[in-house]
Parts: C-alpha cells; sequence; structure tokens
C-alpha cells in the first residue's frame, strides 16, 4: 500500500511526527518533494531530534529512506545531518537513497536567492537556503542533478567553485543514488509512505501565488517527484493544526488581529512553539481557516485529515474557526485565487465552547471531552472530510488514532 502525506495549510503542521508515527508500519518512506527549507523536529520520550532533509522515518532502525526525484539536495546539509544522526546513536549505514534525477543545490544558489529576495519590492520572506533558485534552475534547464555527476562535460560547464564544492561529495552522493522507479518497482508489495514538504497553500500552482515555496507540495508532487503514476498511490492524508500559521509574507485571511488579539497569538505562539525549525522565526498565527482548508480537500483528493495540536487550545474557554471571507460586501466560502481578494478578507468566525481540561492523557477519541468532539466533528462536516488522526501532544504516544490509516479507503 502506497500513503501519501501531505500538509494542509502553509507549512509547519506537524507532518515530521505524523510521517514519524505511520512509519513504524511502513517499510520506506520517500520525500517527494522540497529541500534544507523544509524542518521536522521529532519528540521520542527525552529525545528532540531536528530533521531537514531525511525522512522522519530514518530514526526507526528498519526503515528505508530515499530523497525524491522531486527534492533539491544541498550536500553538505544532508551530510551534516547524517553526521548529526551517527552522532545520536543513529545508524544510517545502507539505509539513506537519493533518486537519481533529484537536483543538486550549490552554495552561490544562496546568495542569489537571499539577494534576489531582498532586491523585490515585495519581498516573498525565504529562508534564504537556495530553494527557489535551484528549482529556477531546473526548469530553465541549466540545473545539475545526481546522475549528472557522472557526466564530464556537463561537470566542466560548471564554474571552478561550484567544480570545488562538488567534488569532494561526487562519490559518496553516487553511492547513495538509484533509479527510483525501478527501486519502487521492485517493491510493489511493500508498505510505502510518501513524504511532502511545506503545505497545499505554499504549492506553486495550489498556493498564494507568487507567496509561495518553488517546489510541488499538493498531492501530485507524490507521483512526480516518487516516480510513480498517480493511480499507484491509495491514500492521501492531509495535516492541519487546530489553528492556522504561516511564515514569511503573503496573505492569511484569519490571522490575529495584531491590535486585539496580540495576547491570545503570543500564547498559542509560545504554547505552540511556532517558531521555525529551519530559520527559528516567530510564525504568524491565526484561526483555523476552514475556507483554505476544504479547499486543500478538495484540490489534493485528501481522504482523511489528520488533526495536531489540538491540545494548544486546552485551557482557553472559547475557540474560533474561520467559516467565511467578507470581502467588501461580499461574503465568500471559496478560497480565491487572487492575492488582493485575500488581503482585503476579513475572517468570518464561528465560535465553539473550550474543554478546559488537558487531552494529552487521552488513550482513546471517546475519552475527549464533548466540547473537543464537537470542535473536531464541525471541521468534518464543513470540509466533508473524516478525521482519523488526532495529535495531543509532540510525543508519538500522544497520538490518537480513529481510523488504521494503512486501510485503504472507499466511499
Amino acid at each position: 500500500m502506497k500513503v501519501v502525506v501531505i500538509g494542509a495549510q502553509w507549512g509547519d503542521e506537524g507532518k515530521g511526527k505524523i510521517v514519524d508515527y505511520l512509519a513504524k508500519e511502513a517499510q520506506i518512506i520517500v520525500r517527494f518533494s522540497g529541500g534544507a527549507n523544509a524542518g521536522h523536529t521529532i519528540v521520542i520520550g527525552n529525545e528532540e531530534y531536528a530533521l531537514h532533509l531525511i525522512p522522519s522515518g530514518i530514526l526507526y532502525p528498519d526503515k528505508m529512506v530515499i530523497l525524491g526525484a522531486g527534492m533539491v539536495i544541498d550536500p553538505a546539509a544532508l551530510f551534516g545531518e547524517l553526521a548529526m544522526l551517527q552522532e545520536r546513536g543513529i545508524d544510517t549505514t545502507g539505509r539513506v537513497f537519493i533518486s537519481d534525477r533529484a537536483h543538486i543545490v550549490l552554495p552561490r544558489y544562496i546568495q542569489i536567492d537571499r539577494d534576489r529576495d531582498a532586491a523585490r519590492k515585495k519581498p516573498i520572506g525565504t529562508t534564504g537556503r537556495g530553494i527557489g533558485i535551484t528549482y529556477s534552475m531546473k526548469s530553465d534547464r541549466n540545473g545539475i542533478r545526481i546522475a549528472d555527476l557522472m557526466w564530464q562535460d556537463k561537470l566542466k560547464e560548471l564554474d571552478k567553485a561550484d567544480q570545488d564544492f562538488l567534488e569532494c561529495y561526487i562519490d559518496r552522493l553516487l553511492a547513495m543514488s538509484i533509479d527510483l522507479s525501478t527501486y519502487l518497482v521492485h517493491r510493489k508489495n511493500s508498505q510505502i509512505l510518501f513524504e511532502g514538504a511545506q503545505g497545499t497553500l505554499l504549492d506553486l500552482d495550489l498556493g498564494t501565488y507568487p507567496f509561495v515555496s518553488s517546489g510541488v507540495s499538493c498531492a501530485a508532487g507524490a507521483a512526480i517527484g516518487g516516480c510513480v503514476g498517480p493511480r499507484a498511490l491509495d491514500k492521501v492524508l492531509g495535516v492541519f493544526k487546530a489553528y492556522s500559521t504561516r511564515v514569511g509574507n503573503g496573505p492569511f485571511p484569519s490571522e490575529f488581529d495584531p491590535d486585539s488579539e496580540d495576547d491570545l497569538c503570543r500564547f498559542v505562539r509560545d504554547t505552540g512553539r511556532e517558531y521555525g525549525v529551519t530559520t527559528g522565526r516567530p510564525r504568524r498565527c491565526g484561526y483555523l481557516d476552514l475556507v483554505a482548508l476544504r479547499y486543500a480537500c478538495l484540490t489534493n483528493s485528501i481522504d482523511s485529515l489528520v488533526m495536531t495540536h489540538l491540545d494548544v487550545y486546552d485551557t482557553l474557554d472559547e475557540v474560533k474557526a474561520c467559516i467565511a471571507y467578507r470581502i467588501g460586501d461580499k461574503m465568500m466560502e471559496t478560497f480565491p485565487a487572487s492575492i488582493e481578494a485575500l488581503n482585503n478578507a476579513k475572517p468570518v468566525l464561528r465560535s465553539f465552547q473550550g474543554w478546559k481540561k488537558p487531552l494529552s492523557g487521552a488513550l482513546t477519541y471517546e475519552e475527549f471531552p464533548v466540547a473537543a468532539m464537537e470542535y473536531i466533528e464541525f471541521i468534518e462536516r464543513f470540509c466533508e472530510t473524516s478525521i482519523d488522526i488526532v495529535s495531543v501532544g509532540y510525543d508519538r504516544k500522544e497520538t490518537i488514532i480513529r481510523k488504521n490509516p494503512w486501510t485503504k479507503w472507499t466511499k
């Protein structure tokens, strides 16, 4: 069975924890997009791991993890991450592979990335890791792939500085290189987990363009970056938080009002640890945007949702969610492509009673307070998509499974 896990918001939804949890039942985990601009934090007991390039399943000793064709890979970051894992007792030997079609981030791309964003009249707010430049070079057909490291004429086209940088990595990268499509065909009966980066609203085509990432972060990207056909994918899980966050610039209709809701914003940010794993930047916070979440469900054919960070709301008397936008004198219940419309959108909020009880001790969904269930079940009805997993803490064990994700979804 092949299961896809994507972000259903603007990234940072907690995909890393969910992939780590689901990887227990998988044999192979494939990261299909993004680069070192993504960050996942995995908590196991008292141990915390920050991963950027390597799929979350690496923490299980018997799993194979693969950096897919849709990824852009900074060799220095990759081998630094592998060294960190080895130092912390995670043996990665023979368990990490790279698609030979993945592209390489060169050091000069990083400075170009930062300079280009700084020169914009309205900066995107990139992580400055060279990701966008690498994807741009890829689409301009001037990039360099893992497979090209054996192509001497191609290497000679590179600047001397680029050649010198790659020289110490070539053998190690080629030793990890695989033909991903053939590798997966030979393991078609395995349980395979496809891990996305960022989120639907940062997807180059589906997101709030131009305030998006440069990669494909929607479910369709799993087929492209995972080197499989779309009909080979059995199930799509969309991960979202009980509230919304965004990093960088761009529209955010349900963002907390800095004048009247600053205390609420600081509470959610601090309680939810809403600071970038990669950059350390504080995330912008807001109410759960159900208009955007429903859009994510529709555009990704999400079979079931995974809700995280619900426990952040444990102490609140009241919880709110955005159910529509007011734009001028019009009410809108669909997610517009227009940035101007999104910038002018005011959230229409619905209030829910707080549950005033810690959720982290619950072992089953039936142990949740009624008010928490009502919030969850309203979201399911609004999005017409079931919430099959609920995370109520950072640790693996603080995960409530309502329906086994490794069962095929049927209408």
